[in-house]
């Protein structure tokens, strides 16, 4: 009871703690989506269309990393916060060790695939002919970055359950910082291209993966030992189970990727635009919104600990206010991001390299079409993550995957045959919207689980 009363995860102000927690998360995150952004942004200035179409095709590899991250990263957190609300701190720090390994592990493996099937992979992300020398040359250089792209992805959920929130920026900040200061001099002085942007990409994800295991030698709730390090499937298993549903919401998004690449090659080559434009202007507006939809999934584990904490505690109260101070931000967040979307598109796609004014014309409908309920996107992913956080897996695995598999999907491969490449961009908004009704229906009946709870419990105590 002690840990419960004395940690401040249970006792100081919830919105204190979102900005302690949440800052740094959306610093982590978007460091993440900047190191394709930067890489996008020089490679369209020196290499153009060919070059941002590239980068797109190379997209579902950086999102299968995510995704591996923060399969062991959040679930490796929330079952170590979990733990520690219990008061179980041996078994919490089991948690953290068993994590570290198994992203080893993965990003090892993962960088190893890529180089033995590269060629086949990137044909089946949707790569023409005349991009793929061009993907060719990234991935396979930015492929050796993999391991440490998961270490310190991952690794920082942990730091920040950890109470180290401000580490974890550091970490992903500073490699971020390398990769934009690299990226100008490898590609814009030296011309090295799509090699001299792979290149500067994993030199950041090195230095920062270092930092995080450097840090894990000090981990601050316990010491992490030899025993820590065994993995073992009553750890490993929790542990994924909780970060499946992260887990399965990026896999989805890498499914959508591939599919909204082959469908736009496709249906591209049926229209003025040819192959490779749409191509490059969906790159790009995917990883333009990326950023914002980065900083709403910051916000949403800046909840985590939280959550958490307080559902092993019993204090239900606090973990919905959690909840609704993150809807709150993210609601202005996505607000905003709505407006710029609407109004700025052209000047958006313009930071990117110059192009015809077929380019441009997709590209605005694109960024206004596909993403014109940005408003609303806040919903899905932090009700997603409040699921995972209290320990239910199979609902937080269940609403990551509606807006993508169950909804974008079918429409992305349905509407364009009635439709032609308008029915890509109408797919986006009419996903969207149903993926927003589940999670409120989803959310409202959890509310009212925890309110009968908190009544129950009233009553026991008189």
């Amino acid at each position: 009871m002690e840990q419960k009363t004395q940690n401040p995860l249970g006792t100081a102000p919830v919105s204190k703690l979102m900005v302690k927690f949440a800052v740094p998360s959306i610093v982590a995150m978007l460091v993440g989506a900047l190191y394709n952004i930067v890489d996008q942004f020089f490679i369209g200035q020196k290499v153009g269309t060919l070059g941002n179409a590239a980068t797109n095709i190379a997209f579902p590899l950086s999102t299968s990393c995510l995704a591996l991250a923060l399969l062991f990263g959040i679930g490796g957190a929330s079952c170590f916060n979990l733990a520690l609300g219990r008061g179980e701190k041996d078994k919490a720090i089991h948690f953290v060790g068993n994590a570290l390994v198994m992203l080893a592990i993965c990003g090892t493996t993962l960088c190893l695939i890529t180089q033995l099937f590269l060629t086949p992979l990137l044909v089946a992300f949707g790569a023409p002919d005349d991009v793929l020398p061009y993907a060719r040359s990234y991935v396979r250089i930015t492929a050796f970055g993999f391991p440490f792209l998961l270490l310190t992805t991952g690794g920082g959920h942990l730091m920040r359950a950890d109470g180290s929130p401000r580490m974890t920026m550091f970490c992903n900040l500073s490699g971020a910082i390398i990769n934009t200061v690299l990226d100008a001099i490898f590609v814009l002085g030296f011309e090295w291209g799509m090699e001299g942007a792979a290149l500067a990409t994993i030199i950041g994800q090195i230095f920062s993966g270092v930092l995080v295991i450097r840090y894990m030698c000090h981990f601050k709730t316990a010491p992490l030992k030899k025993k820590h390090f065994k993995v073992q499937m009553q750890y490993t298993g929790q542990i994924m189970s909780i970060g499946m549903a992260s887990f399965f919401n990026q896999l989805a998004i890498m499914l959508v990727q591939i599919v909204l690449n082959n469908s736009l090659k496709y249906y591209g080559s049926l229209s003025v635009y040819g192959e490779s434009i749409p191509l490059a202007c969906a790159g790009i507006v995917m990883k333009v919104s990326q950023l914002s939809f980065s900083i709403v999934i910051g916000i949403a584990q800046g909840t985590q600990p939280i959550e958490s904490f307080n559902y092993g505690a019993k204090n239900y109260k606090r973990v919905r206010e959690a909840y609704k101070l993150a809807c709150m931000a993210g609601g202005v967040l996505s607000l905003v991001t709505f407006a710029v979307f609407q109004l700025f598109p052209r000047q958006i796609l313009g930071l990117f390299g110059d192009g015809t004014e077929e380019y441009f014309a997709f590209g605005e409908r694109y960024f206004r079409v596909f993403l014109f309920f940005t408003i609303l996107n806040f919903l899905q992913p932090i009700t997603s993550t409040f699921f995972t956080s209290i320990g239910k897996a199979i609902k937080g695995v269940f609403l990551s995957l509606t807006r993508q598999v169950l909804f974008l999907i079918p429409l992305v491969l349905i509407l364009p045959r009635f439709m032609g490449i308008d029915g890509i961009l109408y797919a986006g908004p009419i996903s969207d919207a149903v993926a927003v009704l589940v999670a409120v229906g989803m959310v409202m009946v959890e509310f009212r689980g925890m309110r009968k709870l908190e009544r129950e419990a009233s009553v026991s105590a008189e």
